[in-house]
């Protein structure tokens, strides 16, 4: 059994940082990309940002130069800092990671249960 977990959001004003985590548990093998998306009331979710194996990075173009992922592979553990902080970037935020329980698997994307970022003043 796997369990992704999210941790970190809350209340900010505008121009203000905040960084998420994502931790990985359970029956796990290997982890190829852990990645960030959000759902805005009303909108489609959308890609934030990822961050695969190899430390190789994909970010919205809304995001770029604002937010940074990473990754603490021992800890099977990603971050989301996010600084410069608009109202816009309101939404649930939903932690994924793309891995496999056993050697020979396939891939599969477990999901976190969100977690709530306002950037309101």
């Amino acid at each position: 059994q796997v369990q992704v977990v999210e941790s970190g959001g809350g209340l900010v004003q505008p121009g203000g940082s905040l960084r998420l985590s994502c931790t990985a548990s359970g029956s796990i093998f290997s982890i190829y990309a852990m990645g960030w998306y959000r759902q805005a009331p009303g909108k489609q979710r959308e890609l934030v940002a990822v961050i695969t194996s190899d430390g190789s990075t994909n970010y919205a173009d809304s995001v770029k130069g604002r937010f940074t992922i990473s990754r603490d592979n021992a800890k099977n553990t990603g971050y989301l800092q996010m600084n410069s902080l608009k109202p816009e970037d309101t939404a649930v935020y939903y932690c994924y990671a793309d891995l496999t329980v056993a050697r020979g698997t396939i891939p599969y994307d477990y999901w976190g249960q969100g977690t709530q970022v306002t950037v309101s003043s």
